[in-house]
């Protein structure tokens, strides 16, 4: 949700502490700030190790322009933040990074103290003051409070007391040249350089300056220099951690000449999924070499559960169609944030699915942690190599989507799906239940990522039905069966990012209530893709006509019934209904882009939302 960096070397640390937190713009923020460590050598009119901060409300850019780029807070070492308001309104005051009373301290923190009100009574009874509203204040004064000289010891005392997530960011000024970090439920990379170490809260602040990092786990802390980098655990210990090396090109966070992010990620979907795909099929099968000891569990599994958020919710939706009709096994699509407080009928017999895009969303981790101690099996799906929910799950998946930048999901959705039909054709074929052509289903799936570019080159006129839409109060998507579940993902997606009230309905519930909302030129998304079902979804195209609805229908060319009732047409290419969904939310994905462009919306940074909602 927040974004926290840390650097120390021997090049001047506000540049590059800037530099990387636009990288991290994406997450969703609303105010800004850094804490630099001054040193003789470059401040002259300061002692060595004194700390100064400069903190802004509102975008990075204001803390650009407040502190000349960087040049006005001289010295090699210190840290920034990007906040998404939680505790307090987004003021400066609020802002991070939180100073000590003595000003020995300055930290940064990703995550929520759950226990802070309990804190700031006893640090206020003892005398500390407090400068803000946030939770975050309460972590520098027991540092400063539990300090005797040594960082590491007040550190650990620090983290004991702590109830929640935190990715924390720390310097001392007794300390110059020095930055700790500490990691419990929320995500801390290092970054390793030459004369110079990092940290940072997602790897898209760390490569433009290094490629080489390790991933904090849980109940970890590190201390860098510029020359060397040392990992402990809760008691002190020196923990040895291998170095991974980040493959993807630099230029993959870049808008590579789209207008923005998300446009530029909806035209990457068919590489995404190609590169999602061709590693799993070999010899016209579906392998998962990484779901290979998953096997012997499956002849006892009695239900699936798909457990998500948002868009990975939506993913769930769709896939589970697959899953059901292939491995003949009862499937459920819970939201994480409700299976979490359920008290679920979940044992040994349950393969729990979790899908997150980030591998940070707190609701999700809960609930997968609460599915694990009641005896189940958890397959995660996500994107981020070493995320916690892929630290945590028995299995793991990667969707290797890439970097996901703007706010609203596209490939990262698309992939997700993708990896569920192969699991559920693993799966079936593993259990040896799948009716039905296996090799067809395999060619099928296989020609996803050609079918999506056609669903691309195909609606040429979707700028034209924005300029005809974007000004209603409302739009409605319906759909039967896996065109339902795709209706949800092309709703959310128009509300995400173009704040107009869009809502997706089953539409044989229409008649249920729902169709008292059609009036006259009311915009209705029909999702017509499943020919099993058409006549039933023409019917509800024909009522909603009937009251005056004005109709943008999501079929085949051929489907000649739909064209002659819908007053726009958005085609995809025919494809088998159950693999369907990635090729169907395209269409939808650019109509939403380009309604927001037209209400002059920020498309990559939607208002009030985070890429990675690490929070409850």
């Amino acid at each position: 949700m927040c974004g926290i960096v840390g650097f120390t070397g021997t090049r001047s640390a506000a540049p590059i502490l800037l530099d990387s937190l636009k990288k991290l713009e994406y997450r969703g923020y609303d105010s800004a700030g850094l804490a630099i460590m001054d040193t003789g050598l470059i401040a002259g009119n300061k002692p060595e190790g004194t700390i100064t901060v400069s903190k802004v409300r509102g975008r990075i850019a204001n803390l650009c322009e407040k502190t000349c780029d960087g040049e006005l807070l001289p010295g090699l070492t210190g840290i920034g933040h990007t906040r998404w308001a939680t505790h307090g309104a987004p003021t400066e005051e609020n802002a991070h990074p939180h100073l000590s009373n003595d000003g020995r301290f300055a930290v940064v923190h990703n995550g929520i103290i759950e226990n802070y009100l309990t804190l700031r009574e006893e640090l206020i009874a003892d005398g500390y003051h407090f400068e803000s509203e946030t939770d975050t204040e309460v972590i520098v004064h027991l540092i400063e409070m539990y300090y005797k000289g040594s960082v590491r010891d007040a550190l650990i005392k620090t983290a004991n007391r702590l109830s929640g997530s935190y990715a924390l960011g720390v310097i001392c000024s007794d300390e110059p040249g020095k930055i700790y970090a500490v990691r419990e439920a929320s995500p801390l990379i290092l970054g390793i350089g030459i004369d110079e170490n990092f940290f940072a809260s997602d790897v898209t602040a760390l490569v433009n300056h290094t490629r080489n990092v390790i991933y904090l786990e849980d109940g970890e802390f590190a201390e860098l220099s510029k020359e060397s980098i040392r990992i402990f655990d809760v008691s002190g210990q020196v923990i040895h951690k291998k170095t991974k090396r980040i493959m993807w090109d630099v230029q993959a966070a870049e808008k590579g000449g789209y207008e923005h992010f998300m446009l530029k990620e909806i035209m990457e979907q068919p590489g995404a999924v190609k590169a999602t795909i061709a590693p799993r099929i070999k010899n016209g099968k579906v392998e998962f070499d990484e779901l290979t000891d998953l096997i012997p569990y499956l002849p006892g599994i009695r239900k699936i559960i798909i457990t998500a958020c948002g868009s990975a919710y939506y993913a769930g939706c769709a896939g589970k169609y697959a899953l059901e009709k292939l491995c003949k096994i009862p499937v459920e699509v819970q939201l994480a944030s409700e299976l979490r407080y359920s008290d679920p009928l979940i044992d040994e017999e349950t393969l729990v699915i979790v899908i997150s895009q980030s591998g940070e969303t707190a609701d999700t981790i809960a609930a997968m942690k609460e599915c694990k101690a009641r005896g189940a099996k958890t397959l995660a799906i996500v994107n981020v190599v070493g995320s916690s929910v892929a630290t945590i799950s028995d299995f793991t998946v990667y969707t290797w989507a890439g970097p996901e930048i703007a706010v609203a999901t596209t490939k990262g959705y698309t992939t997700q799906i993708a990896v569920l039909y192969m699991i559920a054709l693993y799966i079936g074929d593993s259990l040896g239940r799948i009716d039905g052509d296996y090799g067809k289903m395999v060619e099928t799936i296989q020609a996803l990522p050609r079918r999506i570019q056609q669903a691309i080159d195909m609606n040429p006129g979707i700028p034209a039905f924005a300029k005809k839409y974007h000004e209603s109060k409302a739009l409605f998507f319906i759909g039967r069966n896996t065109d339902y579940a795709v209706a949800l993902e092309g709703a959310l997606k128009m509300k995400e990012i173009s704040y107009l009230h869009a809502e997706a309905y089953a539409a044989g519930e229409l008649k249920h209530g729902t169709i008292a909302l059609i009036e006259e030129h009311q915009p209705v998304i029909a999702l017509c893709c499943n020919p099993s079902i058409m006549e039933k979804t023409l019917s509800n195209i024909v009522e909603v006509k009937s009251r005056g609805a004005e109709v943008l229908a999501l079929t085949f060319r051929s489907n000649q019934k739909i064209l002659s009732v819908a007053d726009d047409l958005l085609f995809i290419p025919k494809v088998d209904a159950l693999f369907s969904a990635v090729i169907e939310i395209v269409p939808l994905q650019l109509l939403a882009y380009h309604v927001a462009k037209e209400n002059g919306c920020d498309i990559d940074k939607p208002k009030n939302l985070a890429k990675s909602v690490t929070v409850e």
